[in-house]
């Protein structure tokens, strides 16, 4: 295991891949979330606690096998305008509804169907309709065909009005994380009233990846990488390079026993929240920084199993990490907690199911790893 750990490391640094929390981080936030389960459920966490620190990386190696992965990594709040939380639908369905476009094909014409946004509106709960029993079912295809014929059960059409029809999921595009949680969950639940081990293992393990994600205030933004601030590279340099300098020496991560989690939306909406609220000051923070340093004390150049790669120097690195004052391990300490807290309720709601003579996972998805090979990314880069 140690060789094939080794192993990905240099593909990850020779492809150029960043890991989001790096591939120390979420190995590490997985392993001690199971510490803090309680003692009917650790034996089973703790049989495969390798499995679920060594396997807390699929969820970004999947974003090189399929298109549909990176949007459940993030989401660009900020892209809706100001005071989103206010105005984006909780409800995932409600969101792709309200934000999406609608279009009916008369010979050479496109026309845009426009209708009420209230979400109380009937004209929006017939569109919403349409989403959940036609859309909901093809939004993982290439292409999606819908019956014009269909539509009057949705639309105020009349017979002959519509030769063709196109939806356009604008919604999605900008992230749907807090929604793939509640997915995750539900998921989860399941897999425990299953009682099938491998598959809990699978999901709890990939479920500790997206809420980790959601801790991080650059996957709350769509200048995820600093890229409209001229800050290129900040995304690995929070959420990477600051846990593998400092995490193993300086942080506590003594974070108490699992909780179990009552409104769930509300739950994983909060620590999106949360984490936008961090934004501006780690954009500002680094921003100041690099104004005062030169660039040959920003960046110097390690050598990594052979390979030499460009990171942010250790000097400048421990003063941003100073100067964010703890953020970086309050966020990495509330992954560690809510990660458990979901894997506890998931549990606790499929009836608190005893699993004995438990065994191993020594689970790799073939294609994922021959995709991740490839180093082609599918989907927006972090």
């Amino acid at each position: 295991m140690k060789n094939f750990t080794k192993i990905i490391i240099l593909l990850l640094l020779c492809s150029g891949f960043t890991a989001t929390w790096g591939f120390y981080g979420h190995r590490t936030i997985n392993r001690l979330a199971v510490y803090c389960l309680p003692g009917d459920m650790i034996s089973l966490f703790k049989k495969n606690i390798d499995y679920i620190s060594e396997h807390a990386v699929d969820p970004d190696k999947r974003r090189y096998a399929t298109k549909f992965e990176a949007v459940r990594h993030y989401i660009d709040i900020d892209h809706w305008g100001e005071n989103p939380f206010d105005h984006v639908p909780r409800n995932y369905v409600d969101a792709v509804t309200k934000f999406g476009d609608f279009y009916i094909v008369q010979g050479l014409d496109t026309i845009e169907l426009a209708f009420d946004n209230s979400e109380e509106s009937k004209e929006f709960q017939d569109r919403k309709q349409f989403i959940r029993n036609n859309w909901m079912r093809q939004r993982y295809e290439e292409i999606q065909v819908y019956e014009c014929d269909t539509l009057m059960k949705y639309f105020d059409l009349k017979k002959g009005q519509c030769a063709s029809f196109r939806f356009t999921d604008v919604f999605s595009t900008y992230g749907i994380i807090p929604y793939e949680l509640g997915v995750q969950q539900y998921r989860l639940t399941e897999a425990f009233q299953a009682r099938d081990i491998d598959r809990i293992m699978r999901i709890a393990t990939d479920m500790g990846h997206y809420i980790a994600d959601a801790h991080v205030p650059l996957h709350t933004t769509e200048n995820y990488n600093g890229q409209m601030t001229g800050q290129d590279g900040i995304h690995a340099f929070w959420e990477s390079r600051l846990p593998e300098l400092f995490a193993e020496e300086e942080y506590d991560f003594i974070v108490g026993q699992a909780d179990y989690i009552e409104d769930k939306t509300a739950y994983f909406w909060k620590i999106i929240e949360d984490s936008h609220s961090h934004l501006q000051k780690v954009l500002d923070v680094e921003m100041k920084l690099r104004e005062d340093y030169e660039q040959d004390r920003q960046y110097c150049y390690e050598e990594r199993l052979g390979t030499t790669v460009r990171l942010e120097c250790e000097g400048y690195a421990r003063e941003y990490h100073e100067l964010l004052g703890g953020m970086v391990e309050e966020r990495m300490r509330g992954s560690i907690k809510s990660v458990a807290d979901c894997w506890y309720t998931a549990w606790v709601d499929a009836g608190q199911p005893i699993f004995e003579n438990v065994g191993v996972l020594e689970l790799i998805d073939e294609k994922i790893e021959k995709a991740f090979g490839l180093g082609r990314i599918l989907g927006r880069q972090h």
